[in-house]
């Protein structure tokens, strides 16, 4: 439940940097995928080094250090990470001066640090009892409850009572609001505190409680340490019942519609329950305005590119939130679950304002309040829109003067003076052959405009790929297609490439492959195959200790030229050996030695996946999905992937080829990967005089990017992987603007709109023209 806290934190100014623990109630990819990431943001705020004393807390079940080992591999301020474990004790509450979590939450640690003084935390871990066996015990069947208490707020000093006990104004006073106990000044008795001091104000109770399935609501329901809790509980009197105020429900809406978990909720008379995993049937305010402000203008400029962002929150999960009825005194009385929105609140001091606190909840901006603001802001911008749209609907061009790009390169003998000209891949192209969604155009972190980089290839009925896959990429489906969209998208994902280790590459991978894994249960399918450099490998390698993934990892270096030639040699090979041991078993043993001497250096097992993965790549229409070298990081890498040929009017018509450099500087390798490419993807992290910070962070600056384009012959440039400083357009020369195009998140650009591509600049320009930042 962390994905897409970053983001969220950007949108609303919530400051990142007081965060020192961090409490799971479980550790799968639901709820920790966004940690990988949050780490190294917090590791940058606070200057975390291998030298610094400063380190995150991290409190969670037994397999918490799973997650920690995994997160080893790529998560460079390891020691910033202090992991508790909280233990399994049959449902006993670990509490005060404990082995677990609360006796380094509100006692010696951070009291003397000056944090926590007010609350106390406890924990509960419920496990499902059939599950204690050890038989079936899988380490992901734990959750956990926080029981967090303020303390108790002393009572009010009484000048009348102090007065008839014979005090006098002074020290005395003092002592006793203290808790000490004092000589009457005038008269011959002891004062005590209780005698001037009316009763403690009980501090506030909160539960937060996710329990994954009914089982888990089960042993929630017979949890002993939960009884001085309950307002019905016999062995309760008034004065010993703990009342609780809120309790946050993280379960999922099936199991606290449960008759077991409603059973349970019963047991609070006052409390007010907020459901974080319900919501209402229409959602008309978006989780991120800022974002969908952007999307929104830019879908009333050019609908065809940048379809309507979906508003439907993403925790959706088709129930309601329900309604409980409560017994009280003899009537019945309805407590309704209050379903959580975007920085709702509710406030526990000072005791006067207890309770819901909606001022902050953002008001409903729909899309059409964004236009709204759009066409007072920029009137000409109807005008621009309307103009986009015929771009779509001109007749087409003299073929003559469309597909002429081979005669240009022959007469030129320069591949970067073409790509005026469609190729001819396009000729007749079909509309569900190609479209490439930019799920993810900024770099380094999560911000309020772009996510980190993902970008899904949907090739229709023959399904889809996801190149790169950072924090959010889920989220970011589910946004431009809907949660049944996102879902389909995912169950027909062919296989994930990965294109280096930094984080925000690869954070959001556990969760996809988790929801594939779900959406394919007791369905005859494959494992993903997730392509990527070694580390993330041994990432996945970790991970996969703590919950299957239901995937197969092939580094990138087994998919580049010279792997692919060693695969089809070993086939050659095998089609000999078994030719030679059918026809003449034994001639010749010297034959043997020969296959032996010509295996290749390929491992068998990548061999094996290789021709696996080839079956899939024809399946998907494709000829070419090699991964070559680039200049970042160590084991960095980019891709080409070429479709098959086609028939067109009993004419061949090539397929398309299309380069995605990951991050990189300019370098040779991504130019000859480029030659002749229908379209390069590439990096421009940086304005063009940010030059120094581009070398330094091996990166590229956006002109770079376009010379690399244009010096291999592309026929579009796509910029991606931009600085999250700016979601603006930079300033193009008229060369440039020519076969260049700015991608933005949820930007969906279909094979045949390429023509179009490049006019759309000088409109963004028109609609980014008056403020840097929306």
């Amino acid at each position: 439940m962390l994905q897409g806290l970053q983001r969220f934190c950007a949108e609303h100014k919530i400051k990142l940097s007081q965060v020192d623990h961090i409490c799971l109630t479980r550790v799968c990819s639901e709820t920790a995928g966004g940690l990988p990431g949050l780490l190294l943001t917090l590791a940058g705020i606070k200057n975390g080094s291998p030298e610094s004393t400063e380190h995150v807390d991290i409190w969670g079940p037994p397999n918490l250090d799973l997650l920690v080992n995994a997160m080893k591999n790529f998560v460079p301020h390891a020691t910033m990470v202090k992991a508790h474990i909280i233990p399994r004790s049959d449902n006993v509450m670990v509490h005060g001066n404990g082995a677990a979590l609360a006796s380094s939450l509100h006692a010696e640690e951070l009291q003397a640090e000056g944090k926590f003084k007010a609350v106390s935390i406890s924990a509960i871990l419920l496990t499902p009892t059939d599950l204690l066996d050890g038989s079936h015990f899988s380490s992901n069947d734990t959750s956990i409850v926080y029981i967090c208490n303020l303390h108790d707020i002393r009572g009010e000093f009484d000048p009348r009572k102090a007065k008839a006990c014979g005090l006098k104004k002074g020290r005395k006073l003092g002592q006793l609001q203290n808790g000490i106990s004092v000589k009457s000044d005038l008269l011959d008795i002891e004062v005590h505190p209780d005698d001037v001091i009316g009763p403690p104000i009980p501090g506030p109770i909160v539960l937060i409680v996710d329990c994954p399935t009914e089982p888990h609501a089960q042993e929630l329901l017979s949890a002993q340490a939960l009884n001085a809790y309950y307002s019905d509980s016999q062995s309760n009197s008034p004065e010993t019942t703990k009342v609780v105020n809120c309790i946050i429900h993280l379960s999922p809406a099936t199991v606290v519609s449960s008759p077991v978990y409603e059973r349970w909720m019963r047991k609070f008379d006052s409390a007010q329950h907020i459901m974080a995993r319900t919501t209402r049937e229409h959602e008309t305010t978006p989780i991120l305005e800022s974002s969908a402000r952007i999307a929104t203008r830019l879908h009333y400029l050019c609908p065809q590119l940048f379809p309507a962002p979906s508003l439907l929150s993403v925790q959706n999960d088709g129930v309601a939130a329900p309604n409980f009825k409560v017994q009280v005194e003899g009537s019945i009385s309805k407590v309704c679950g209050i379903s959580a929105e975007n920085l709702l609140k509710f406030t526990l001091r000072p005791p006067r304002r207890l309770g819901l606190d909606r001022s902050s909840v953002q008001n409903q901006m729909t899309s059409s309040v964004f236009i709204k603001e759009l066409l007072s802001e920029i009137p000409e911008i109807a005008d621009a829109a309307k103009n986009m749209s015929t771009f779509w609907h001109k007749p087409k061009e003299d073929e003559a003067e469309l597909f002429t790009r081979q005669d240009s390169e022959v007469m030129t003998g320069d591949p970067s003076l073409a790509g005026h000209a469609a190729p001819r891949c396009m000729k007749n192209v079909q509309r569900d052959d190609l479209e490439i969604v930019f799920l993810g155009t900024g770099s380094s972190i999560p911000s309020k405009y772009r996510n980190v980089s993902s970008i899904y290839f949907n090739l229709f009925s023959k399904g889809g790929l996801l190149l790169d896959c950072g924090e959010g990429t889920l989220a970011q489906l589910k946004r431009r297609y809907g949660i049944n969209g996102a879902d389909s998208a995912v169950r027909n994902l062919k296989c994930i490439w990965i294109s280096h280790i930094h984080a925000d590459h690869h954070a959001g991978l556990a969760r996809i492959l988790a929801l594939r894994r779900d959406l394919l249960k007791g369905v005859p399918h494959e494992p993903m195959l997730v392509i990527g450099p070694e580390q993330v490998g041994e990432f996945l390698k970790d991970y996969k200790k703590l919950e299957d993934l239901d995937m197969l990892f092939l580094d990138c270096r087994s998919t580049t030229v010279a792997k692919w030639d060693d695969m089809e040699a070993d086939s050659m090979n095998d089609e000999s050996r078994d030719h030679t041991v059918l026809t003449s078993l034994s001639e010749d043993s010297s034959l043997l030695r020969c296959s032996k001497r010509m295996k290749p250096s390929t491992p068998v097992d990548d061999i094996k996946l290789l021709k696996r993965f080839k079956k899939v790549l024809s399946e998907a229409g494709l000829v070419r999905f090699i991964s070559f070298p680039v200049v970042h990081c160590p084991e960095a890498f980019g891709i080409i992937l070429e479709s098959a040929e086609r028939m067109n009017c009993g004419t061949v018509v090539p397929g398309w080829k299309v380069v995605y450099s990951g991050d990189t500087r300019p370098c040779s390798e991504v130019i000859e990967a480029s030659l002749g490419a229908t379209i390069l993807i590439h990096e421009a992290t940086f304005e063009d005089g940010l030059l120094e910070e581009a070398i330094t962070r091996n990166h590229s600056t956006i002109k770079e990017a376009i010379e690399v384009g244009r010096s291999a012959g592309a026929y579009r440039i796509i910029l991606t992987h931009f600085s999250q400083r700016y979601p603006k357009v930079p300033a193009l020369d008229e060369v440039s603007i020519q076969r260049t195009c700015i991608a933005f998140d949820l930007m969906s650009v279909n094979l045949a709109d390429l023509p179009v591509l490049p006019k759309l600049l000088p409109y963004l320009k028109l609609l980014f023209r008056t403020r840097e930042l929306i």
